[in-house]
């Protein structure tokens, strides 16, 4: 019998802990004002929601949307990784849907953790040999989560010495006001110098006088020391 939504919720639910809810709470930036204002923690780690992700397989996909609209973040977090997994196996048919269902539901998308843990295996998987405009509407978003989407789903391409999309992405977030989107920004130059440093480098020489500083030092972070000072003090 496929599990349900709602033993999902249960089981994770059988698992909080107060103590670690209320670490993540802060830990997730959830005060007013913040980054995750208004997210609610069972607290769970991570391992322990994966070890439940594998028993999941069999949910439908229906019921796995409905896990991914709780209000708890790691039912949210469960969901995407559940979906991450069925993506892998999926028909070219259901990996469209699964594709459709992420970008359908970005509302619940909503932590960094949430983001990075799965948009590169949906959306970057889905759309490597596709059109990668939906990637720019995504970065071009007021929703500082899609923006964070479209940059992360570029590490698909990334990890395929397939650099352009990435860049370009990057070079729209430049002027980002938000410290969450140079630090995806910069992690994603990094990736790039690890396959190809000179890559890196040219986009670096172009643009890293008018980089956000977070943005840079992630960019860099992988160089020589000597590099990275030439980078920093230039």
């Amino acid at each position: 019998m496929n599990i349900t939504a709602k033993q999902a919720l249960q089981e994770l639910k059988e698992k909080s802990n107060k103590d670690i809810a209320a670490h993540s709470a802060r830990f997730f930036k959830t005060a007013k004002g913040e980054y995750g204002e208004g997210d609610k923690f069972l607290g769970i780690r991570v391992p322990v929601a994966r070890s439940l992700v594998k028993k999941w397989l069999n949910m439908t996909l229906e019921e796995n949307e409905k896990l991914l609209r709780s209000p708890y973040h790691e039912a949210q977090l469960a969901a995407v990784i559940l979906l991450s997994e069925k993506f892998k196996q999926a028909s070219h048919e259901a990996q469209e849907t699964i594709y459709k269902i992420y970008l359908e539901n970005t509302t619940y998308i909503n932590n960094w953790d949430i983001v990075d843990s799965s948009s590169h295996k949906i959306l970057g998987a889905y759309l490597l040999e596709r059109s990668h405009a939906p990637l720019f509407s995504l970065v071009t978003s007021k929703n500082l989560w899609e923006r964070r989407i479209a940059i992360i789903s570029s590490y698909y391409f990334i990890k395929r010495q397939n650099f352009d999309t990435a860049l370009s992405l990057i070079e729209l977030t430049l002027n980002d006001e938000e410290d969450l989107i140079h630090k995806a920004s910069g992690w994603m130059l990094r990736e790039i110098g690890k396959q190809n440093r000179k890559t890196a480098e040219n986009f670096l020489d172009q643009h890293y006088q008018n980089m956000p500083g977070t943005m840079l030092r992630y960019a860099i972070e992988k160089f020589p020391q000597s590099k990275r000072k030439q980078y920093l003090h230039n």
